[in-house]
């Protein structure tokens, strides 16, 4: 018997209580969650500050904790990563995961606990495995090797065995031994801070290796598989490796790079299976291949909130525990953890797609949209309209980034897109109103802006050179990991220095 087919028959009592959370038992297992979470941090500071010892109900939770951004925590924060102990979680917690920036920040560091470890991310872990095993009993994944791709850490302030870094650093660092067997490349590789310098050694390490499971961050992980191509010599990637099956994603969306990953993996055996894993928790799953949407696991630490999107200045009073949400509307998303989070504002936007189960589709960011005019336009639209303009034209794209115009010369203003293609359209005008167009027709809000060029005009693509985004992101320092292009903003500073940089 192989050893996919061992673990699949040990994952099924898992498989089943799945299915009895998440379609039976949802809010009272919320419940559950929320009083352990309270029940283990009443000792601490912040829990005797907010009377975690009387909370005996949501609504008691509501009204004892704000809504918090990473802003009003990081002071908590700080304090435990140089040493104190029971600040925001029982005991000290030594890892903290590097995360993108605030408006005051060059970078996050999200506290990563032994229980939010184990309870949360590799939890995540093991059930994807395990939904991927139901799904597809025929698999044969484990037989061979995964090739996870990782980021970089570095010490904490100096102390003893505390480190920050990528989620994916951290995770790889303490992973079980026996996981060691099944997945490449080798430790040190992984965790090379040199992204280039990995890429190629990643390439080279698993060119004669089985693999037949891939994870990671689409952009980065086509990087390293262009790499493999080019070492090869061979034109699609099974030719390499004649038994990949599969691809567990996340972080950015997929949607830009799936005609890429589909011509160079021919294989009809070949799956796509989307992961909600962000430094600050594993949230959802996609559990069926014929559905995008992912259920959003209910039994891990993670208590959730959601704060409607058209009251996220003013959400007191409108936050919606999961029974109170409604399904086609766009919710911002908080969390409360055993990392120490508490009704922490993770930034990500979801819209609910189903109540039984729960599932839902991540829309965006909070911060990463345009509402310059009151158009409203988010992530989700930018992503269908781009998929769509693709298919009409057979054009592939790499990166984007779009950013608004607020007067020319001429009084005109306009949505301005930068956009590096794979795969140029041959009417760059068509594939212009074309996007144009599809946004229209799917955001009421920008329809209205755009009614006869009065208040918004059309929109204007700009070509990117190839490798204007990596170079970016490497001025920055953030070339690999999980660092990620800002895809929409209200604001023009990345829009002008990538420009700059253009030529």
């Amino acid at each position: 018997m192989s050893l996919t087919s061992i673990v699949g028959k040990l994952m099924i009592p898992r498989q089943k209580k799945i299915e009895l959370h998440h379609v039976h038992e949802a809010e009272a297992v919320q419940h559950r969650v929320l009083m352990h979470l309270i029940g283990r941090a009443k000792e601490t500071e912040y829990g005797c500050a907010h009377q975690f010892n009387a909370i005996r109900s949501y609504e008691d939770f509501a009204r004892n904790v704000p809504v918090n951004t990473y802003e009003e925590l990081k002071g908590d924060i700080d304090r435990m990563r140089h040493g104190e102990a029971n600040v925001l979680w029982p005991g000290t917690v030594k890892w903290y995961a590097k995360s993108s920036g605030t408006t005051n920040d060059k970078s996050k560091f999200i506290p990563v606990s032994k229980e939010g470890l184990q309870r949360v991310h590799y939890q995540g872990g093991t059930d994807v495995v395990a939904l991927y095993l139901r799904n597809h009993p025929e698999s044969r994944m484990l037989d061979g090797k995964g090739l996870i791709l990782g980021g970089s850490h570095s010490p904490n302030y100096n102390l003893a065995h505390s480190l920050v870094g990528d989620l994916s650093a951290i995770l790889i660092e303490n992973i079980n031994p026996l996981v060691n067997f099944v997945r490449v490349p080798k430790k040190q590789t992984a965790l090379l801070s040199d992204f280039e310098v990995k890429r190629d050694r990643i390439a080279r390490e698993c060119l004669n290796k089985n693999v037949t499971n891939l994870s990671g961050v689409p952009s980065w992980m086509l990087s390293v598989l262009v790499r493999v191509m080019e070492l090869s010599g061979k034109q699609h990637l099974e030719e390499v490796w004649p038994n990949i099956e599969v691809f567990f994603h996340g972080g950015i969306a997929f949607t830009p790079y799936r005609s890429q990953y589909e011509q160079l993996i021919t294989s009809p055996k070949m799956h796509y299976m989307e992961t909600y894993n962000a430094s600050e928790g594993f949230f959802g799953i996609q559990s069926d291949p014929t559905d995008s949407s992912m259920l959003l696991m209910l039994d891990y630490d993670v208590f959730y909130e959601f704060i409607p999107m058209d009251h996220l200045e003013d959400p007191d009073g409108h936050v919606v525990p999961l029974s109170g949400v409604e399904l086609n509307k766009n919710y911002a998303m908080l969390i409360s953890t055993s990392c120490g989070l508490w009704r922490y504002m993770i930034g990500d936007t979801v819209m609910f797609t189903s109540k039984n189960p729960y599932k839902f589709v991540i829309t965006g960011r909070t911060k990463y949209f345009i509402n310059a005019f009151g158009e409203e336009l988010i992530m989700d639209n930018a992503e269908k309209g781009l998929a769509y303009a693709c298919q009409q034209t057979g054009a592939e794209i790499l990166d984007y980034t779009a950013a608004p115009v607020f007067m020319d010369a001429n009084a005109k203003c306009r949505h301005q897109w930068l956009i590096e293609f794979a795969k140029e359209p041959n009417d760059l005008q068509q594939f212009t109103q074309l996007l144009d167009e599809h946004l229209q027709s799917i955001n009421s809000d920008y329809e209205a802006k755009r009614f006869h060029d009065i208040t918004l005009q059309h929109l204007e693509i700009v070509k990117a050179r190839r490798g204007l985004f990596n170079d970016w992101l490497k001025s920055k320092g953030k070339l690999g990991g999980q660092h990620k292009i800002p895809r929409l903003s209200n604001s023009r500073k990345h829009m002008d220095e990538l420009l700059e940089m253009n030529g």
